[in-house]
């Protein structure tokens, strides 16, 4: 292989065209090697699923569920506990999407009522 083939090759493969995407069953993100999903994978799952947040956690609620038992079965010391895993997969959209905030007005009135 020349200089110039093997250059091309490797472009093909370079880290810019690989998405962030979760490689199973390590759940590590394909691009930066970071627990998926990856700050980026984050920022592109809430674009992705702006206008559907509800999608956006059932998709995740379904990874969630693979990622348990897929890092149980490689190693059941090292899976991390519940409320761990939660906040990795469900814990973080909740706190970046407007659907599902509820403002403390909203919250005292719902108390007030059911009072």
């Amino acid at each position: 292989m020349t200089g110039p083939q093997r250059r091309l090759a490797a472009n093909r493969l370079a880290p810019a065209e690989v998405e962030h995407l979760p490689m199973r069953p390590l759940w590590l993100c394909r691009r930066c090697g970071q627990p998926w999903p990856c700050g980026a994978a984050k920022l592109a799952l809430l674009a992705e699923y702006r206008e559907v947040p509800v999608s956006l956690f059932l998709y995740l609620a379904g990874c969630l569920h693979d990622a348990i038992d897929d890092l149980h079965r490689l190693n059941p010391s090292v899976t991390g506990s519940a409320a761990d895993m939660f906040d990795r997969f469900l814990g973080w959209p909740a706190r970046h999407t407007h659907a599902y905030r509820v403002s403390t007005t909203t919250a005292a009135s719902i108390e007030e009522a059911s009072s």
